[in-house]
């Protein structure tokens, strides 16, 4: 057997968000060399795919500084003991998908070794933390980038990059289909319907999901017939079904089992956590409220890292063409508070994410059909964008960067 043939490619995807990218991504590997083994650290997406998961992803699925320290023990004994598994394995590709702190560590140490590296989605050093650029150009031999402006920025720092799109833009229709996915869900073909996603890890959805409760509460007030629906990843649902038999919402709110997309599909718009989710609700072409609240530790250092107003990926990627560089001179932070920048869908983060406000920015959107369709026209430019043969691209990089 030959590596060409029949190579052996170990993944890291840390989060639920990653382990998505990760199965198409794998899809695609298959696709160019049908012999693939792979192996390393998932989750569902890539389980689903025949993948050996030697660890579970929810072992490394948290978030933020306070959160990371009790278990940073446990993340560093797991890292080595991969490190060593890769080393005597010695994949012909090692592949860390997204996870920056736990991936570029063992990359490294890797690449030094002569594993050839590969990062999939590039850190969003434009966003906040730029010093991640030293860590990736040490980590990776190339980097495959989800948005159209990324290669040229790692290149201005002498990390190859290729610009692949992103493949939930391709897996998502342009025209999602509302009335099938109400049918699919057992929902009411009228009336208003709100997707509730507060997050796909557990400190996510202690420090939201009360909030966007209680927000539903007031929006069922307003909107007597609303519904309600909240898909769980299946690690969390038990303690979101518990959550919401608290809420006092009855049969107004369904958790779901999973089914992420059919309720994005099926709403009129979304309350959600900050993340790659939001990317998929702007992509299903729905409102959004997105909302975010950690520990004040964790706050108050990652808002001091800061580069940009805007923390949601659709206001990202929405914003006007050279807002991504700040302007010499300006630090980074006053740059992260600029009041002219323009949002595309509100965002109300930590103090601010307040059930009357969230309850509040919900049901602006609801009264707003003519604001609805204007955001629709954008985030359908956007997913025009973002559309692109990712199997083509991503494996075309992968199979030159095996060749060197």
């Amino acid at each position: 057997m030959t590596a060409a043939a029949h190579p052996f490619f170990a993944l890291v995807a840390a989060e639920p968000s990653g382990d998505l990218l990760a199965g198409h991504l794998l899809d695609a590997l298959r696709e160019r060399w049908p012999g693939l083994r792979a192996a390393g650290i998932g989750g569902a997406h890539l389980a689903a795919r025949g993948f050996q998961a030697w660890w579970p992803i929810e072992k490394l699925s948290v978030r933020g500084y306070a959160e990371v320290l009790p278990r940073l023990p446990e993340l560093l004994l797991i890292r080595e003991r991969l490190r060593q598994k890769l080393l005597a394995q010695k994949p012909d590709l090692f592949i860390g998908v997204d996870a920056p702190d736990f991936n570029f560590g063992l990359e490294g140490r890797l690449r030094r070794a002569g594993i050839k590296t590969l990062h999939f989605v590039s850190p969003s050093f434009w966003a906040w933390r730029p010093e991640k650029l030293h860590a990736l150009r040490a980590a990776a031999d190339h980097v495959l980038c989800l948005f159209p402006f990324e290669p040229a920025l790692l290149t201005e720092h002498g990390i190859a990059a290729t610009y692949v799109g992103h493949p939930l833009a391709a897996a998502i229709p342009l025209q999602p289909d509302q009335a099938a996915a109400r049918r699919a869900l057992g929902l009411p073909p009228e009336g208003a319907v709100i997707a509730l996603l507060p997050g796909s890890r557990a400190a996510e959805v202690e420090h939201l999901a009360p909030r966007f409760f209680q927000a539903a509460a007031r929006i069922r007030q307003a909107r007597p017939g609303a519904r309600f629906i909240v898909p769980a990843v299946p690690h969390l649902r038990a303690r979101l079904q518990a959550l919401a038999a608290a809420s006092g919402l009855g049969a107004a709110l369904t958790v779901l089992p999973g089914q992420s997309h059919a309720a994005l599909a099926a709403c009129d718009v979304t309350l959600i956590a900050s993340g790659t989710a939001t990317l998929e609700a702007a992509l299903f072409k729905r409102p959004m409220v997105i909302a975010y609240a950690m520990p004040p530790l964790s706050h108050w250092l990652m808002r001091r890292q800061r580069q940009l107003p805007w923390v949601g990926l659709p206001n990202v990627l929405c914003a006007p063409p050279g807002r991504l560089r700040r302007p010499p001179g300006v630090h980074p932070h006053a740059f992260a508070d600029a009041a002219d920048a323009p949002f595309a869908v509100p965002e109300l983060l930590q103090h601010a994410a307040t059930p009357p406000a969230l309850a509040a920015a919900v049901l602006d959107w609801l009264a707003a059909p003519e604001k609805i369709a204007a955001l629709q026209n954008r985030f359908t430019a956007l997913h025009h964008e973002l559309r692109r043969d990712t199997a083509r691209l991503a494996t075309d990089a992968i199979q030159t960067l095996l060749a060197r």
